[in-house]
């Protein structure tokens, strides 16, 4: 072989030599199709339902993506300069048939995906109730929703079962088949609470309350955690979701209960201060009323709540809007206007102004001068 051969050879051997590597990352393809896409396998009806969502909104904008881009490769290859047969039409600019498959087409796919969207947000609204546990079952008649109440810490999860009087951080344990209603808050800033297997992520609030409606279909281990940056702690804000039958759910309750801990005020506002890689914690009781003071934002004894809440015990309205308690004053809201009296007003005429009657007085030409009450022990300065 002459040097032209060997020097054409030499680069081709060398990428040879490199195409293993070069090739691992395809060699790998197989391996990626054993991971479990939570997302679109989810244990849950409601996060199934949206899984489908997703999915029928994909095939439908497919619709349009894959036959433009097969007619672009086609089009490219057919009106490439080498190819002589052709045509060619320098003058062409119109085709109503051409015309109405490219707006007809992609217009169908706008209201279908529209109409689809509308429907499945609708329904999937985390407000709304859900209306079945599973494809064909509807929700057995006198089941009660499992409520579970929420609060994202820095940087923790708060879990309070009211109906058992029990509290978790950092584990979520809900019974298979039964709607569970979360109402979720938060303690300082914005958080976001995402179980995938569930539900869809609904974010958190401080000084608001959002809620959440979903259920799990087979017993498991699944992953919740935050999904919005909140601090240095984030990436420790996980925490497993159990779904156990009846029988374990009842079972774990009892366990919880008796436990020795006790979810105090005193011990909510520990729990408050920002902390990382917190373990596992159970409470067998908690204080009543807790989670709609931490919601109105006044846990801390003397603290003003912002506001009320129907479902707050023993908690009073910020604002008089309410018939007096005994022994209470009436607020400004229920007083008449007789009742209400009038405070001593600094720029206030007190009886007749001197410039009515003297229109050369000093009062006529400036408005602004103040008469400052006289406060005991203060040195009085003159006015200019």
């Amino acid at each position: 072989m002459g040097r032209s051969g060997r020097g054409v050879m030499a680069p081709i051997s060398r990428i040879l030599s490199r195409a293993p590597w070069r090739l691992a990352p395809i060699a790998a393809l197989p391996l990626i199709g054993g991971c479990d896409m939570v997302v679109m396998n989810p244990a849950g009806d409601v996060a199934r339902q949206q899984a489908d969502l997703v999915l029928w909104s994909t095939l439908l904008m497919l619709l349009i993506i894959i036959p433009v881009m097969v007619l672009t490769v086609l089009f490219a290859w057919k009106y490439r300069a080498s190819n002589r047969d052709a045509d060619y039409r320098p003058d062409w600019d119109h085709s109503t048939g051409l015309e109405l498959v490219i707006w007809s087409a992609p217009l169908l796919i706008v209201v279908a995906l529209g109409a689809l969207t509308w429907l499945a947000t609708h329904t999937l609204d985390p407000y709304r109730p859900i209306g079945r546990i599973a494809p064909g079952r509807p929700i057995p008649q006198g089941q009660k929703p499992l409520e579970v109440q929420v609060v994202a810490l820095d940087w923790k999860w708060l879990f309070i079962y009211p109906e058992q009087g029990i509290a978790t951080v950092n584990e979520l344990v809900v019974p298979v088949d039964r709607q569970v209603r979360f109402r979720l808050t938060s303690s300082s800033v914005m958080n976001a609470f995402y179980i995938p297997a569930m539900a869809g992520m609904i974010y958190t609030m401080p000084g608001m309350e959002t809620k959440l409606h979903a259920v799990l279909n087979r017993p498991g281990q699944f992953e919740g955690k935050s999904a919005n940056y909140s601090g240095a702690g984030f990436s420790y804000m996980h925490f497993p979701t159990l779904a156990m039958d009846s029988t374990g759910f009842d079972r774990w309750v009892a366990g919880v209960k008796d436990g020795q801990g006790q979810l105090s005020t005193a011990r909510y506002l520990e729990l408050e201060k920002p902390s990382e890689r917190v373990p596992a914690m159970r409470f067998a009781a908690v204080q009543q009323g807790l989670f709609d003071r931490i919601v109105m934002m006044c846990v801390k004894p003397g603290q003003p709540c912002m506001g009320m809440d129907h479902h707050a015990e023993g908690l009073h309205a910020p604002v008089n809007d309410r018939a007096p308690q005994a022994g209470e004053a009436k607020g400004a809201l229920l007083r008449d206007p007789s009742e209400k009296g009038e405070s001593p007003h600094l720029t206030a005429p007190h009886g007749n102004a001197k410039g009515a009657a003297q229109p050369g007085d000093e009062t006529n030409r400036n408005l602004t001068r103040l008469t400052p009450s006289e406060i005991p022990g203060a040195v009085r300065r003159a006015q200019s």
